[in-house]
């Protein structure tokens, strides 16, 4: 009776556990779905700050950026730039602050400060969207497994097992496995069109150089 009584108290143990590991992983399911929500919407956001909408925006700030520029008004210029977070007006900016470096030092300077300063920042920030989905999955199938093994537990140890509760473990390792399915699968899609919106910013940028940097030249030279 008494080893009946301790294989009890240690079935009951076990339940506790699993119970409890199962819940956790519940908690942390939902922390990964908020902190992968809130970098999607940080990203998102900083991409669109750091980008021109259009073509026709971009030509339009590069039409009043010339004017002074081609006057040497380089003062003009930059106060233009200051407050603008973009990274064509940034990158503008740099240029116009460090002309003294020269036509060659200024290209490879903009060059440098728009892949470290500005795309490093969102890759950075994309790859901690990629770590939510890849974890998210992971988590799922560690609470499939935990659900599984409690399931397997309660068959082990008890001769006649109630279905309600076997079914509990059961439903603990599908949910767990759907719940980060669910995470992973809008931030995979969300993060393809992140990806998009800074290629575009990319091309936006350099076709903006292309315009700007010949006209730095040109008053650099003159």
């Amino acid at each position: 009776m008494l080893l009946f009584a301790q294989a009890e108290s240690s079935a009951d143990v076990q339940d506790q556990i699993f119970d409890l590991v199962g819940n956790s992983i519940y908690g942390i399911l939902a922390l990964l779905s908020l902190w992968g929500l809130y970098l999607v919407v940080v990203t998102w956001r900083r991409v669109g700050a750091k980008r021109f909408k259009h073509e026709k925006q971009l030509n339009e700030f590069l039409a009043v950026v010339e004017e002074p520029l081609l006057e040497k008004d380089f003062e003009g210029v930059a106060e233009i730039c200051d407050r603008d977070k973009r990274a064509m007006a940034q990158l503008v900016y740099l240029a116009v602050l460090n002309r003294a470096l020269g036509y060659i030092q200024v290209r490879r300077l903009l060059a440098d400060r728009f892949r470290r300063d500005i795309l490093a920042d969102l890759e950075n920030r994309c790859s901690l969207i990629n770590t939510v989905v890849k974890s998210a999955p992971m988590v799922g199938l560690f609470g499939t497994v935990i659900g599984m093994m409690g399931a397997f537990g309660k068959l082990a140890t008890a001769d006649q097992v109630d279905p309600a509760i076997l079914a509990g473990n059961i439903m603990v390792a599908l949910i767990t496995t759907a719940s980060g399915l669910a995470i992973a699968i809008p931030l995979t899609i969300v993060l393809a069109f992140i990806n998009i919106r800074i290629r575009k910013m990319e091309d936006m940028v350099g076709a903006g150089l292309t315009r700007f940097l010949p006209a730095l030249k040109h008053s650099l030279d003159d």
